[in-house]
């Protein structure tokens, strides 16, 4: 008998969802297409033991819609872990719409997104991420009450980016300390690696720590701006991970820290924003260990947006939230503590604690 060797192309045909490698006992999984507007999104709920999953909507122009559900699995099950990691009563869960915001966005096709998230009657909260802006969750906001992240005057909690930037602050801070055995940032020399709304801030704070901060993007006419604006430096080079400095802080897209790049790294400590920034969790996660290289878990310092937004659900002000989001510092010490008691690499010590709550909540959901 003849066995047919499938392409990784064809194993995908084969099992085009539950046979993902990122499909992690996923609950739900929402396809949405409307001809009129346009919209292709799909909607990934991993698990909701906590509390209803919450998760922003990322607009993005996905090479293929393979890449897209990908990210959308790979999202949501982080969201999972970065609701537990900080206390917070919330699922997991994440959306993402495929194309290019600057050409396809409409408030028809966001309402129309927005009709297909209430369809799921309170199960999915939705949020701002990647390509998205705090008006466009007022639109959608229009049609479902369950979304997060709206504008202020419209009774939200506004623009969660700055409250992100402040918990990977906290947590590049924490990292520091375990690190160096201060938290002073001053006179660190840190690669931020996407200037975005949350990179930017990132910035702001580290050069007003006094820290040496050299900047990279896509983006020219930014890099120019945040660089003028800063005083930072913007990275002409042609090989950023080989780059000698104290702090990588990957602020962009996900699966930086990979097979090609984790060799070249020169820095002591990765802490930074994006999601999913290690490409195999299990393998770059344990790599950065053997390397001696502090990992602060992103799904731990990144959740400053998130504990932004479940305040307009859980009903609490801008002081809780600061103090939410500045405990991001305990709860990194503690979690490096951990990985070097257990002798684990942080991202497992964390995903453990996470994953310890979610099962102590089950239990108890179901009178064990």
């Amino acid at each position: 008998m003849i066995t047919e060797i499938l392409t990784a192309d064809q194993l995908k045909k084969e099992a085009p969802v539950f046979g993902q490698l990122s499909f992690n006992d996923h609950e739900q999984v929402v396809f949405c297409q409307d001809k009129d507007t346009g919209l292709k999104a799909i909607i990934g709920v991993h698990n909701t033991v906590l509390g209803p999953a919450l998760g922003g909507t990322r607009m993005y122009d996905y090479k293929t819609e393979w890449d897209a559900l990908n990210d959308v699995l790979r999202l949501s099950r982080g969201m999972t872990y970065k609701s537990a990691i900080t206390g917070l009563n919330l699922g997991g869960g994440k959306a993402v719409i495929i194309g290019d915001p600057k050409k396809l966005k409409t408030p028809e096709l966001m309402k129309r997104f927005g009709k297909f998230v209430h369809t799921l009657g309170g199960k999915y909260y939705t949020a701002e991420d990647v390509g998205m802006e705090t008006s466009d969750m007022d639109t959608v906001r229009e049609v479902t009450p369950y979304v997060t992240g709206i504008s202020e005057s419209k009774g939200g909690a506004g623009n969660p980016s700055p409250v992100t930037a402040y918990g990977v602050y906290m947590g590049m801070k924490a990292t520091a300390k375990y690190t160096y055995g201060k938290d002073d940032l001053a006179g660190k020399r840190i690669i931020v690696q996407g200037i975005g709304h949350v990179g930017e801030e990132l910035v702001r704070l580290a050069s007003e720590e006094g820290a040496k901060v050299i900047i990279s993007d896509i983006n020219e006419e930014r890099l120019e701006a945040v660089s003028t604006k800063y005083g930072a430096e913007i990275y002409r080079g042609n090989d950023l991970y080989s780059e000698v400095a104290d702090i990588y802080a990957p602020c962009a897209l996900g699966a930086t820290i990979n097979d090609e790049t984790i060799n070249k790294l020169q820095v002591k400590i990765v802490a930074g924003a994006a999601n999913n920034q290690l490409a195999n969790e299990n393998i770059h996660g344990a790599l950065l260990q053997e390397k001696g290289i502090v990992y602060a878990p992103d799904f731990l310092i990144n959740a400053g947006g998130i504990i932004n937004v479940y305040a307009e659900i859980a009903g609490y002000g801008r002081d809780q939230i600061m103090t939410k989001t500045e405990n991001i510092y305990n709860t990194t010490l503690e979690i490096l503590a951990k990985a070097e008691e257990t002798n684990v690499s942080t991202h497992v010590a964390a995903l453990t604690i996470a994953e310890e709550r979610i099962a102590t909540r089950k239990k108890e959901t179901l009178g064990e």
